[in-house]
Order: C-alpha cells, then sequence, then structure tokens
C-alpha cells in the first residue's frame, strides 16, 4: 500500500509555488511591456500586450510533435516497455490527466527525461542513458515528476516565459541598433539621450533571462512536490535525482569540483539537487506509516535494485 503524504502539506507549497509563478510571469509582462513603451511609447506596450496575448492563446495549438522530431525521439510500444506504460497510466489517472502520456525513447546516453505538450495532449522522453542506469523505483520517481510538470500546466508556462524573454531580446537589440543608427546626432548634440532608459534596453535581456531561470527553478521544487504526492515514495525520487546528478557529473566532479554547478545558484536552470534532495529527505519524514490511510491507492513498484535490462531490436533499457 502506498504511503501518502498530509494532502494540506503539499497543497500550501503548492499554491505558494503558483503565487511565486504568477509574478514572475507578470514581472516577464512588465518588463517587455517597459521596453516596447521606451521603443514605440503607449503604442508599443499595446503591441507587447497583444504578443502577450497572441503567445497565450496559440501555444497551447502547438503539438509535441515538432520538440519530438527535433530530438529524433522514437514511441516507445506498450509491449516492448509495459511496465513503463503501466507506471504511466497510474500516475496519470492520480494526477487526474484527461489522457495518459504518450512515452517517447530517445537514443543518447545522456541521463534525462522530459515532458512535452498539454493536459490533453502529452509525452514524455526518457533516454537510453536514463533507462539504463535507474532501477525501477527511480523511473517511478521520474515519471512522477514529468507527469506533475504536464498537471500543473508547466510546459505552456514555460514556453510562455520563454517566448517574453526572446521577444524582450529582440527588442533590447533593436533599440541598440536604433542608438548606434543616431549616434552621429548624440555626438553633435541634436538628440538628448535618456541613460536610464538606455541601461534599461542594455540589461533587459539579462534581467528577463534571470527572472525566467527563477521560475524554472519554482516549477521544479513544485513538480518534485506533487511527485511525491503521486507516489508517496519521497525516497525514491531522490534516489533518482542523485544518480542523475552522478551520472552527469562523472569524473570531471573529481578533477574539477563544482563543475556543471554554475555560481551564484540564482544562475543555475535547476535547483541544486542537494537542496532538492533535502526538501524531499523532509518530506519523507513526515508522511504517515504504511497503513494510516485506509483510503490509500493502489502500490506502485517497490524498491529494485536489479541491472537494467535491453530489449533486443528495440533498444531500449529498463
Amino acid at each position: 500500500m502506498t504511503q501518502r503524504i498530509d494532502p494540506h502539506l503539499w497543497q500550501r507549497h503548492a499554491w505558494m509555488n503558483r503565487l511565486q509563478t504568477a509574478v514572475l510571469v507578470v514581472v516577464l509582462a512588465t518588463l517587455l511591456a517597459t521596453v516596447g513603451w521606451l521603443l514605440w511609447g503607449n503604442d508599443g506596450i499595446l503591441y507587447m500586450l497583444v504578443f502577450c496575448a497572441v503567445s497565450l492563446v496559440l501555444q497551447p495549438l502547438a503539438g509535441p510533435e515538432l520538440v519530438l522530431r527535433l530530438y529524433r525521439a522514437q514511441p516507445i510500444a506498450p509491449g516492448e516497455a509495459p511496465e513503463l506504460h503501466t507506471l504511466v497510466e497510474r500516475l496519470a489517472a492520480r494526477a487526474n490527466l484527461p489522457r495518459v502520456p504518450r512515452l517517447y525513447f530517445v537514443d543518447t546516453p545522456i541521463v534525462n527525461a522530459f515532458s512535452v505538450g498539454s493536459r490533453n495532449d502529452a509525452a514524455i522522453a526518457l533516454t537510453s542513458g536514463l533507462l539504463a542506469r535507474l532501477d525501477l523505483r527511480q523511473i517511478t520517481g521520474v515519471l512522477a515528476h514529468e507527469v506533475a510538470h504536464i498537471a500543473h500546466g508547466d510546459v505552456r508556462v514555460m514556453s510562455l516565459a520563454d517566448s517574453l524573454t526572446r521577444m524582450t531580446s529582440v527588442l533590447s537589440l533593436t533599440g541598440q541598433i536604433l542608438l548606434l543608427v543616431n549616434l552621429p546626432l548624440l555626438l553633435v548634440g541634436a538628440a538628448v539621450v535618456n541613460w536610464l532608459a538606455v541601461a534599461l534596453l542594455v540589461f533587459a535581456p539579462q534581467i528577463a533571462m534571470l527572472v525566467q531561470l527563477g521560475l524554472s527553478r519554482v516549477r521544479e521544487y513544485d513538480a518534485d512536490l506533487a511527485a511525491v504526492a503521486l507516489t508517496g515514495d519521497p525516497e525514491g525520487l531522490a534516489s533518482a535525482l542523485m544518480a542523475i546528478e552522478r551520472a552527469h557529473r562523472g569524473w570531471r566532479a573529481w578533477l574539477f569540483p563544482g563543475w556543471g554547478s554554475p555560481e551564484p545558484s540564482w544562475l543555475r536552470t535547476h535547483p541544486a539537487t542537494e537542496d532538492r534532495v533535502r526538501r524531499l529527505l523532509e518530506l519523507a519524514r513526515r508522511i504517515p506509516p504504511p497503513g494510516h490511510d485506509a483510503g490509500a491507492p493502489p502500490s506502485f513498484p517497490p524498491p529494485s535494485s536489479s541491472a537494467p535490462r535491453y530489449r533486443p531490436g528495440s533498444g531500449l533499457w529498463y
């Protein structure tokens, strides 16, 4: 029987993360509108608001197929990895997704997984490196993390943030080009420059990028928490995160301490693995013992340390 975390605990954390996400998205939109105002006045604000609205409308229409093609991802048939399909079906049901995410395989030694699409049309891609290095319990935590991203609409939120950041960079570059074109007028004193506005134009892309990175880290913490609520197994996800961290750092961590972990921490796309593991283990101490909740959901796979299996013909490790 799967253990369950106090729903009030993770709901409180989830609402706090959603509030932080809303604030960060508003900051990005405000920054974009400000850059538009610096270039075109009040009309620039209107142009940017229209751009934000169009982005919100069009992004859900873009399916996951384009991203999957870029990574040359191949669909995983139920017969190739029945355990994985069963896991995703259970997790999708627990997350109240209207459709079960499709599973894809990316043939690369990189240990990674990612999700694309929306609640109604989503896919989860797993790399051969991840399937070869992680056991079933760890893969369950990873799948739960990706299902949480889908359930919370994180793909759409991060795509919107990326669009706003890219548009801010384009407008900033446009403003700097216009400044160079008018440089002769500035030198002869025929034009006046608001240097505060110039500074904002120059540094707006960097500000937007930092906000986007902060948004990404918030969503990762939220997905970790939701994954625990789905599986009731914080240690499984914590173990998977540590295994992925070891694989990413490899031998370079021995020669170059801190390799792959940008400092300061606000330059990271993801929170530090140590912080994520610490939070997960803290949650583990708050989970009631088995049998505490009579309405607990069906159990997930027990801890497994068996070696990954290779299926001839498909190239899949699981």
